[in-house]
């Protein structure tokens, strides 16, 4: 029996093309908590740059952010796993001699460090977010447990990077740029501790995704969804893959578990 759904955002609870949440979507997650069953996020963004949930704020039970850095329900922090800030600096001395911009999430601020116009065109364009922290500087974040690093940088880029930040790992949901997190942090194990910390088995959740970083979430869950605009990496580790996150991939997914077990 699902007792707990786990939304990736970007792609899955929200449109690419029109930055909103499809109404089918939020019918289908409101039948779900009618019917007593939890709603979790999880995502890649920061809390900072959660700025699109507006239709579905009053259904959302708890949060994985952070590609799994950062947990919570409420008040209550579930996980919190940082980089270590060597690794942190090293990534801000590569970002001066491979000339990109990274952004650096903090645990109460963030910051993007080289901005450039790859950071307009992913950050504002794609992602529909403004406010990138511009008057906060990066000794500042620096100063706090580092959450994230995100390079805009290349797969072939990330593969001098990353083996320069031995205690980090990188996921990718979109081309241009890679999210780093610490070991041991991603959504998968977040999704696992989180399960622990509301006393379910982890058989008894279901996660969606369409990206690189959902892979993990998508194995861990006893029911993985991808969206049928996922990557192939992540359609071929799913249970199924539903429809486009644009023709009601959600309520389909779910009137399918609805019709096919005792889950709801």
């Amino acid at each position: 029996m699902i007792k707990a759904l786990f939304f990736d955002i970007d792609g899955t609870l929200v449109s690419f093309d029109t930055h909103e949440i499809p109404q089918s979507t939020v019918d289908a997650l409101e039948q779900a908590k009618r019917n007593g069953v939890g709603v979790y996020i999880s995502t890649g963004r920061p809390v900072k740059l959660i700025n699109n949930l507006h239709a579905i704020e009053h259904l959302i039970d708890g949060y994985i952010t952070t590609n799994g850095a950062y947990s919570f329900i409420g008040d209550k922090v579930v996980s919190c796993v940082d980089i270590p800030l060597e690794d942190a600096r090293t990534l801000i001395r590569l970002a001066d001699e491979m000339n990109f911009a990274t952004m650096v999430v903090g645990a109460k601020d963030l910051t993007v460090y080289h901005p450039d116009e790859m950071v307009d065109k992913v950050f504002r364009q794609l992602l529909n977010v403004n406010d990138l922290g511009e008057d906060i500087s990066l000794e500042t974040v620096l100063s706090q447990p580092i959450l994230q690093l995100t390079p805009i940088i290349d797969e072939q880029q990330e593969k001098l990077v990353m083996p320069q930040l031995p205690h980090c790992i990188a996921a990718r949901w979109y081309p241009a740029f890679a999210d780093v997190t610490a070991r041991g942090a991603d959504k998968g194990k977040a999704l696992q501790r989180m399960a622990e910390h509301l006393g379910m088995d982890i058989s008894e959740t279901m996660a969606f995704g369409d990206g690189g970083n959902d892979k993990s979430i998508i194995c861990a869950a006893g029911i993985g969804v991808a969206m049928g605009n996922a990557i192939d990496d992540v359609k071929a580790l799913a249970s199924y893959v539903t429809d486009h996150v644009d023709n009601d991939g959600v309520s389909k997914a779910l009137r399918r578990g609805n019709s096919h077990t005792e889950d709801y």
